[in-house]
């Protein structure tokens, strides 16, 4: 029986999407050797990331440092798009109003002060931004505007995202090793060591100065959900990569690390109720445009209530919690231009009809005097005197229902009309382990644990209740360098001590 390869290196990074891989870049560009660890197989590297349109939210002043961002944007595009702005008082104050101001200040903060420039490191590794037209701007008189703080998402979406960071890591020289569960951290009093792995079902061992954890959270993991978030919790779908499931918190929390963040929230949102979990087109996410109603046909939520940006990570859960954990979209001819691509797919849970009472009759599940009912009155309370604009909160509401609509508020009496079946689909988890402002990973004491950093969806304490869209990624990346680069510092300080004492040996 042979032995097991022992690895060495300066860092470690547990997990391979955009966090990890820009702590591993970050780090690598400032002179330190990596090794990154991804659990999954190579075709399926880069967890969550991997599964995202790239849609990313930073702060920007004007179009000129949009240009920074998209140096390949064309005066055509910009004289067709009202870009707008979005400072970082305005990111810092979504981060706030969203998060019902639980949201970790120190980390926000940085978070929406170093995004402009975290955007521009990233461009300088060769990811590619783009603007997200069709999903973020609707064209209205001839421009796009775009809504809701998030406009460029990375060229081939979260696939291409991955694939450049990969790219670029590999041109670096940082060596990953694919089919590597990271299990257990080597540590002792004087901080952590290295990471146990098991590499292709073989146990073994990378020993390191420094180690970076970013292999998100636990939404891949039922029995975790149901521990942690509650009932129930256990049937809703998970979304995104099958290997999130919660090892790299464990392992820290073992060794005493602190819990922070909102341990019974998540990201979830309403999706297809009949695909399979890990699926990609899950998501249906054009509900503002029309009603939800659940098994009684009733409506129990204000689609309008926000751009979809700022409403859908919190409404998957309000799905979950009506009767049979389903619920149907429903739109009519008016909208149809406007529904999202994942609409179209040849895997869509979708009925169609001429009149409400046909489509009544095909609603699954639904009681069909109980929503034939819902939109008379629904139909009977739109504000129709004010103008219908998918580009801004529009204020077109409904007036005398129980459940409000806020904006958007158009009748359903033209046919042919559409429903979507959905239900709760879960993407990633807001509970996870405290960092300071260095990523560092604080003890239970709230002191640092030497050698050790997080980024990414395993960092607790920046999302709860809700999220704004595209500040995930944001997030990962912003961290993610920021780890890579103090672990770096660390490292340094660590080699220079060892250098020193070697000296003093030898009677230097």
């Amino acid at each position: 029986m042979t032995e097991n390869k022992i690895y060495e290196t300066d860092i470690v990074v547990v997990g391979a999407g955009n966090a990890a891989m820009c702590a591993a870049i970050a780090a690598r560009e400032n002179g330190a050797n990596v090794i990154v660890l991804e659990k999954a197989p190579e075709a399926e590297k880069g967890g969550n990331s991997t599964f995202t349109h790239g849609s990313i939210r930073f702060a920007y002043k004007d179009v000129e440092e949009l240009k920074q961002i998209m140096p390949d944007l064309t005066q055509e595009d910009i004289d067709m798009t009202d870009f707008g702005s979005y400072m970082e008082e305005e990111f810092f104050d979504d981060m706030c109003r969203i998060t019902e101001y639980r949201t970790d200040p120190e980390l926000a903060s940085l978070l929406t002060s170093k995004s402009f420039e975290t955007m521009k490191w990233m461009q300088s590794h060769k990811v590619r931004w783009v603007p997200i037209y069709g999903r973020q701007a609707f064209k209205v008189d001839g421009i796009f505007k775009f809504w809701g703080g998030m406009i460029v998402e990375s060229v081939g979406g979260g696939p291409g995202l991955v694939g450049a960071l990969h790219a670029e890591a590999e041109s670096l020289g940082v060596q990953v090793l694919f089919n590597a569960m990271a299990t257990e951290l080597i540590h002792d009093d004087d901080g952590v060591h290295g990471v146990v792995f098991k590499h292709n079902g073989k146990t073994t061992e990378v020993h390191a100065k420094a180690v970076i954890l970013a292999s998100g959270g636990f939404h891949a993991n039922p029995e975790m959900r149901t521990r942690y978030l509650g009932p129930n919790w256990d049937l809703a779908k998970a979304r995104g990569s099958r290997f999130n499931t919660g090892e790299g918190i464990q392992m820290a929390l073992n060794i005493g690390a602190l819990a922070a963040g909102n341990w019974s929230g998540c990201h979830s949102v309403g999706g297809d109720r009949y695909l399979p979990e890990f699926t990609e087109g899950f998501q249906k996410l054009s509900y503002p445009f029309g009603i939800l109603v659940n098994a009684e046909g009733k409506r129990f939520v204000d689609e309008g209530a926000d751009f979809r940006n700022y409403t859908y990570a919190k409404y998957g859960k309000m799905i979950l919690e009506q009767p049979g954990q389903f619920a149907w979209q429903i739109f009519d001819s008016k909208v149809a231009g406007l529904l999202r691509e994942e609409y179209r797919g040849r895997k869509v849970t979708k009925v169609k009809a001429n009149t409400l009472e046909e489509l009544a009759d095909k609603l699954d599940g639904v009681d069909k005097e109980g929503f034939l009912k819902t939109i008379a009155e629904y139909n009977e309370s739109v504000r129709k005197e004010i103008s219908f604009n998918p580009n801004i909160k529009d204020g077109r509401c409904t007036e005398g229902l129980a459940v409000r609509k806020s904006n958007w508020a158009n009748t359903l009496d033209e046919g042919p009309f559409e429903a979507y079946a959905v239900t709760c689909g879960i993407t990633f988890t807001f509970g996870g382990l405290q960092i300071n402002t260095n990523t560092e990973v604080q003890d239970v004491l709230s002191q640092s644990i030497p050698g050790l950093y997080a980024a990414g969806e395993l960092v607790g304490g920046l999302f709860y209740f809700n999220y704004p869209g595209g500040a995930g990624l944001m997030a990962g990346s912003v961290f993610g360098k920021i780890a890579g680069e103090n672990a770096s510092r660390f490292i340094t300080q660590v080699k220079e001590k060892e250098e020193c004492f070697e000296g003093i040996s030898r009677g230097d």
